[in-house]
């Protein structure tokens, strides 16, 4: 479990420090392309690392999910896959190598919050944490929410730097916490992506080892 804490942190630690305190110095000196791969080394490297000490590490129940909460986690992950659809199909300046920003305004999932992938993570985080109640995957998921939700924060702070006050105009239209300004329709390419994404992984669960979930429940 000591080594699973500790791969989990280099993995987190690492992400940070590249994408923000060292990222000017290290792409000012390698240039982007070769900074790009020097980040994506560096995040296969700890994440395999991670993998296998997760793999490695003792399966410690701490609690046990019952049937609502299994019903209740297939919803959020429904809402979890259609955000994570949604950046990618969406326009998304919040995204690390993204264009500049629309001129309409946030569109389709950014009306949702202004960093739909991020939050698809931390929402995938906090419902295996929730469902699995094992002291590694709660490990796991701790790790993976605290780099999406900080991550979504420093972020923030880069693209406000960079965009000044075009940043700011577009985050006054939408919210960092989902429906923070209400609620708001994800759109049709959104909802269709993340239906799919949602059906395929969920028919992927038993596969993975994992209990069958979802509409798979009941076919």
């Amino acid at each position: 479990m000591t080594e699973l804490i500790v791969a989990l942190a280099a993995f987190v630690g690492t992400h940070f420090l590249l994408s923000h305190p060292l990222r000017p110095l290290l792409a000012g000196k390698l240039g982007e392309p070769a900074f790009a791969g020097v980040y994506s080394l560096v995040a296969l490297a700890t994440f395999g690392w991670a993998a296998m000490a997760f793999r490695a590490a003792p399966v410690e129940q701490l609690w046990v999910a019952g049937p609502g909460v299994w019903h209740a986690a297939s919803l959020v992950m429904l809402l979890a896959s259609i955000l994570f659809a949604g950046s990618i199909l969406s326009p998304n300046p919040s995204l690390p190598m993204a264009g500049a920003l629309a001129k309409s305004g946030p569109q389709g999932v950014m009306r949702i919050t202004r960093h739909p992938m991020m939050w698809s993570f931390a929402l995938w985080a906090a419902v295996h944490a929730a469902v699995a109640g094992t002291s590694r995957t709660l490990a796991l998921t701790v790790a993976v929410g605290l780099l999406a939700l900080v991550g979504s924060k420093l972020q923030d702070g880069k693209k406000a730097q960079q965009l000044g006050d075009k940043w700011a105009a577009f985050a006054a239209e939408t919210s960092w916490l989902p429906f923070g300004r209400g609620l708001a329709l994800p759109g049709w390419r959104a909802t269709i992506g993340g239906l799919v994404i949602f059906l395929a992984a969920t028919w992927l669960h038993p596969l993975l080892g994992a209990p069958v979930v979802g509409i798979w429940e009941w076919l």
